[in-house]
């Protein structure tokens, strides 16, 4: 039988590159796709025995489409599409003029309309291999907090399309997503520097149930799981924050 395939986008750092890793270890050929740091998806797609590295920006529909077409020309399947690209901009919520309408497009066009967009590009060869879809959304969707409102809403809607989107391509293809809470990646150090994601960090594991954030390797495995296994869930969020959106208000 061929190996399964998937497409992972933003997938040169963090919790993209740690799926794209855990789907290699796994056996899938896996597309890594990234915008910019093309050395950084090269060395996952070495990482992950069968993969390459795929540019394209995601929140552009022609490319979109390349990208699939890319992938079925050289595997000629698609089984599973991790939709982990995002953005977002650093504005403490009571800020109300620190957003700007261009700021939710940008990060509207990013976090939700390039998901429907890759879901789009790829549900023909989705639906043939009976494929999955997870999206990556955020705690934040559902606690209105995070980096920015705008962040926050655009998670929320992801969810929402979540839904809808299972419902639209059922029996065929399932969608879900998953919401991490504070995970430390690249992003976060780059936002905070070391100690300050470092002490974002401890302050998230002081208040989660568990009493720790997330590594990329959590949601990896979480991904892994709805991709290839849970095979009767569909429009289902699965929460991989530590416990961060049952934990008691303060």
């Amino acid at each position: 039988m061929s190996a399964k395939v998937a497409i992972v986008t933003g997938a040169s750092s963090g919790i993209g590159a740690a799926t794209a890793r855990e789907l290699g270890r796994r056996g899938w050929r896996v597309a890594i796709n990234y915008s910019r740091s093309r050395s950084d998806a090269e060395r996952v797609a070495r990482e992950c025995g069968e993969g390459m590295a795929v540019q394209a920006d995601v929140t552009k529909d022609d490319e979109c489409r390349q990208l699939a077409n890319s992938v079925l020309e050289k595997w000629g399947r698609i089984d599973g599409l991790v939709n982990n690209a995002g953005t977002t901009k650093f504005v403490k919520h009571a800020d109300l003029e620190g957003l700007s309408a261009e700021d939710f497009q940008n990060i509207f066009q990013l976090n939700l309309i390039a998901p429907f967009q890759m879901v789009r590009a790829c549900a023909a060869a989705l639906k043939a291999s009976r494929g999955a879809v997870v999206n990556v959304s955020s705690v934040a969707s559902v606690l209105g907090t995070g980096s920015s409102i705008a962040y926050a809403a655009s998670k929320a809607a992801l969810n929402t399309m979540t839904f809808s989107l299972a419902r639209a391509l059922g029996p065929e293809v399932r969608v879900n997503a998953v919401c991490p809470g504070f995970v430390r990646t690249p992003w976060q150090v780059a936002a905070h520097g070391a100690e300050g994601a470092a002490e974002a960090e401890r302050r998230y594991a002081s208040v989660a149930p568990l009493k720790a954030a997330s590594e990329p390797e959590d949601l990896a495995d979480a991904i892994a799981w709805l991709l290839e296994g849970a095979r009767r869930v569909t429009g289902e969020i699965v929460f991989v924050d530590g416990g961060m959106h049952i934990a008691a208000p303060r």
